[in-house]
């Protein structure tokens, strides 16, 4: 290989500290032997992988395909059809030959060894990651950790390798990255506990995968072995963490809707943004006149009320029906009455007020008039504080996207101790709870939750425990709406058929509108019943084959020893 293309981050100024991934310039085309010299260059060189995380600008809100929000346009499954190519097959492996590169270059350096050890760790982090993204899309996939060249033709085009194999390799990595990467307290680069939060979320999204996955739905069966395996993997990494971090009790939104997230006791590690530097898009799509994609009734109703129990067994008042109010900017449909007697994230989600073509609202009273395709808003990103010009515009958002934080690592360790346990592991304690949820749920107002939970959830149609449906509970709540986590989810619990709007239709529909007088002559809007209709007249039907993505036909006529997910053939 004579010549590395060098991929860089273009930020151009300093405005973190010395040891923070954005505090290096752009690098240009190297050769090979007067590259691999200093650290300097192969901390550019892993400065690539920062552009993997795609923060506000992918991640958060715009990934619709769930039961917890509705788009402007129907949505269905993510492939329906297979592609002649695609860059969820083809940028992994991109970015795997990277981490190679560096692995092997790394490690004929001259320089001590706790420093290669250190830059290996990055790389077989990041590895990790790569492959893990593979895996879960596409199941069984060629794995190798050679940077390879067109001579190495047994790999290239040779067969895919087993999923649990591949993770196998996966979690090598990790514990090698965790063992190797520097422990440094900055939160926006390279960091021993950056490595244990992705090691916290991989291994728990293995565990359960492996826990609940089915032979007849195009699967292998279950392993629990693996499944123990993991689970304790995920929940020792996670509690590696927790004393390290403190929890923002203060405010749960200001992990989405700040300038800076530096100074958050709770992030591990965040995507930096900077006016007029890095900036992205989101909140102009959650503030703007381009219809919202609102928060569906089903995520709605998951919301617990504030005695701690859920909509089917509440005392509270479990009316949805807004109010109209009269104020000197105009009426508003105003749901803050609703909210008053939920979960707190509720309201630090979603508008005060239910609004739709025919029936807008204006957030802080500035700005632009909104609709919503369910009638929920999602204020969840948006800060009052910054200009409105800088919040209307696409382009020009610069708030810091969480990326590993300890409410997720809360969420991870609490699940894994309570899906260990359901599959004959070590018990888990009333301790673990009051050490990770019942935090969230001291921030949310809500009551805590015991291991013996005291109702059983009429909801509950995972065929889960109710301490299992209550922990599932609580993590889609604080992530709605967060790094495309339901369908994830979803996926790894063998519940993909949740999405599918013929037997569940409350995933497209919204608010009840039956008290807006005009409804009635609303011709903007569809209803069924009393609530808003946001199907767009699609329908979703679930296959087996979609807990798959089909490989791209071209790798196939590349290399004919890959064969098609099963169900895509």
């Amino acid at each position: 290989m004579k010549k590395i293309n060098i991929v860089c981050l273009l930020l151009l100024l300093v405005f973190t500290g010395c040891d923070s991934i954005l505090d290096k310039g752009p690098l240009d085309t190297f050769s090979n032997s007067n590259f691999w010299t200093g650290e300097g260059n192969v901390s550019g060189y892993a400065n690539s992988f920062y552009d993997s995380f795609s923060g506000y600008n992918d991640d958060f809100y715009f990934r619709t395909l769930s039961d917890d929000q509705t788009a402007n346009s129907f949505v269905n499954w993510a492939s329906t059809a297979i592609p002649a190519s695609s860059g969820n097959w083809s940028s992994p492996y991109t970015n795997i030959r990277r981490a190679n590169i560096m692995i092997e270059e790394v490690a004929e350096m001259s320089i001590p060894e706790a420093r290669k050890n250190h830059w290996i760790g990055v790389a077989r982090m990041m590895r990790a990651q790569y492959y893990y993204r593979l895996v879960r899309m596409f199941g069984d996939v060629p794995y190798t950790d050679k940077s390879l060249d067109i001579t190495d033709e047994a790999v290239l085009y040779g067969p895919r390798n087993n999923r649990d194999e591949v993770m196998d390799h996966v979690l090598e990595d990790l514990n090698f990255a965790c063992a190797h990467i520097d422990d440094v307290s900055s939160k926006i680069t390279w960091s021993r506990n950056m490595a244990y939060a992705m090691k916290t979320e991989i291994c728990l999204f293995e565990g359960t995968y492996r826990k609940y996955r089915k032979a007849e739905d195009y699967q292998t069966a279950p392993d629990m072995e693996g499944t123990k395996k993991y689970l304790k993997e995920a929940k020792d990494a996670a509690a590696y963490l927790i004393p390290k971090y403190s929890l923002n009790k203060d405010s749960y939104q200001t992990q989405y809707n700040s300038v800076s997230l530096s100074a958050n006791s709770e992030i591990i590690f965040f995507k930096a943004y900077k006016q007029s530097i890095l900036t992205h898009s989101l909140v102009a799509y959650t503030s703007a006149s381009t219809p919202i994609s609102g928060m569906s009734k089903d995520a709605f109703d998951s919301y617990l009320f504030t005695d701690g129990k859920p909509l089917a067994l509440t005392s509270c008042d479990k009316s949805d029906l807004p109010k109209m109010i009269e104020k000197p900017t105009g009426p508003v449909f105003s749901i803050t009455h609703l909210l008053a007697v939920r979960d707190k994230r509720l309201a630090q989600t979603i508008d005060s007020a239910v609004f739709y073509s025919g029936r807008t609202f204006t957030r802080f009273n500035v700005g632009m008039a909104m609709t919503s395709t369910s009638g929920y808003g999602v204020c969840k990103y948006d800060n009052e504080t910054i200009p409105t010009n800088f919040r209307n515009q696409t382009g020009s958002n610069y708030t810091c996207a969480p990326l590993f934080w300890l409410a997720t690592v809360y969420l991870q360790y609490a699940e894994a101790a309570a899906e260990l346990a359901d599959a004959g592991g070590e018990a888990i304690t009333q301790a673990d709870l009051d050490k990770t949820i019942n935090l969230l749920k001291d921030r949310a107002g809500l009551p805590h939750l015991s291991l013996n939970v005291g109702f059983n959830d009429p909801a509950n149609n995972h065929g889960v425990s109710s301490l299992l449906w209550e922990i599932r509970r609580e993590r889609r709540c604080e992530l709605m709406f967060d790094n495309w986590a339901r369908y994830w989810d979803l996926i790894r619990w063998h519940q993909l058929d949740k999405l599918d709007t013929t037997t569940n239709p409350n995933i497209i529909l919204g608010a009840n509108v039956s008290a807006d007088p005009d409804i009635a002559s609303n011709e903007a809007v569809k209803l069924k019943g009393n609530y808003l209709d946001v199907s767009r007249d699609g329908r979703r039907t679930f296959d087996k084959r979609y807990y798959w993505y089909p490989i791209p036909s071209g790798q196939i006529i590349l290399n004919p020893q890959l064969t098609q997910n099963r169900g895509w053939e």
